[in-house]
């Protein structure tokens, strides 16, 4: 053991480039450790160059880069153990649903959702097999397994066959409040942020804008996000065969700034998933007074309760929530207000104290 503590290595590859939902997740915990401290020496293992603030993270850390045009299972598998001995890593944090096999040191494996069990037909066959298999290999050999959200750990528990009360709980923490401009003052957009997949109901949503125009003709919307849909869907297309070509944006990815000038001007913000294991975007849609659409699920209960507006898979209804939140100013203030309160149930200074604690435990030897 170094002498200020344990040696943490951490698979970073998600931070390279155009860091989404795993790559933020990490993000926060790391520029938490930095403003609370952190007493271990951390080893970034990553194929390409980190984003700037990582060098001026307040902690020991240190990044070590493997170079590759694409990093993934083969980089994991073959390059990744020999970076953790190269660091004479104790532990190595795995922030991606798996972790390299063969390892010389305990892992700690994050999985945020298994939705590539639960709902197979959304993934090609290939890349739903390696991800099972390699999911389900690194959670047998895991010193510990941390996921988001009580829904996730009981998903895990089911498809895994891991005991829940093995499984750490570290839900992400919830942004900053930054509020905004009242609905009055904001221009009639919907807002979807997200990799589009199939599980997120992007037609539905579609259908609903052309309902919500018939109402709100001003009224349009903006998608943000990579297309992984399956089977294939053109987001353009459908928006034309709805009459939307004019009412619909699609970026698929954005700068931070960007994407935080869209959710200071978006006045009701859409997600319309059926399988989560937390919702990243919701949350950060509500620190920016943006109100938010969601489906009625188990999750979308126990993460956001009535801090949004929740409705079942049905586009008129769909249609109905979004034309209130658009239009009734005292809905859309009480809304605003419910998503502020509920950003208090998650701090990142609880889920960084969580996983230090998980890694601390996992290289003294305590395995679940």
């Amino acid at each position: 053991m170094p002498e200020n503590g344990i040696r943490i290595g951490i698979d970073a590859r998600e931070l390279v480039g155009t860091p989404t939902g795993v790559g933020r997740y990490l993000a926060g915990v790391l520029q938490e450790w930095s403003r609370t401290g952190l007493p271990h020496k951390v080893t970034l293992f990553l194929h390409g160059a980190p984003p700037s603030w990582v060098g001026a993270l307040n902690f020991s850390c240190e990044v070590l880069i493997d170079p590759a045009d694409v990093a993934g299972t083969w980089w994991e598998q073959r390059r990744l153990p020999a970076l953790a001995a190269r660091a004479r890593s104790e532990v190595l944090l795995a922030p991606a649903y798996t972790a390299p096999l063969r390892l010389a040191c305990p892992s700690v494996v994050i999985v945020h959702d298994v939705s590539y069990f639960a709902q197979r037909k959304g993934f090609y066959w290939r890349e739903g097999l390696r991800r099972r298999l390699l999911t389900r290999a690194s959670a047998e050999r895991a010193a510990a397994i941390v996921t988001v959200s009580e829904f996730s750990a009981t998903e895990i528990s089911r498809f895994l066959g891991v005991p829940r009360s093995t499984i750490v709980l570290a839900p992400q923490g919830a942004p900053t409040w930054r509020g905004g401009a009242p609905a009055a003052d904001r221009a009639p957009v919907v807002l979807c942020v997200g990799t589009l997949l199939s599980r997120r109901h992007i037609p539905e949503l579609l259908e609903a804008m052309a309902l919500v125009r018939a109402q709100v003709p001003q009224a349009r919307l903006v998608l943000i996000g990579g297309n992984k849909t399956r089977p294939h869907i053109d987001p353009l297309a459908l928006a034309r065969a709805h009459g939307l070509q004019d009412a619909v944006t699609w970026l698929t990815y954005v700068t931070d700034d960007e994407l935080d000038a869209h959710y200071q001007s978006a006045r009701v913000f859409a997600f319309l998933s059926d399988y989560e294991g937390f919702a990243m975007t919701p949350m950060e849609a509500a620190a920016h007074g943006v109100p938010v659409l969601l489906l009625d699920t188990p999750v979308s209960r126990e993460v956001y309760g009535d801090a949004a507006q929740r409705v079942p898979l049905d586009v008129p209804t769909i249609a109905d929530g979004l034309t209130q939140l658009l239009t009734n100013a005292a809905a859309h203030a009480e809304a605003v207000e419910r998503g502020r309160a509920r950003l208090d149930a998650y701090s990142w200074t609880t889920t960084a104290s969580v996983l230090r604690a998980t890694l601390e435990q996992a290289a003294a030897g305590n395995t679940r």
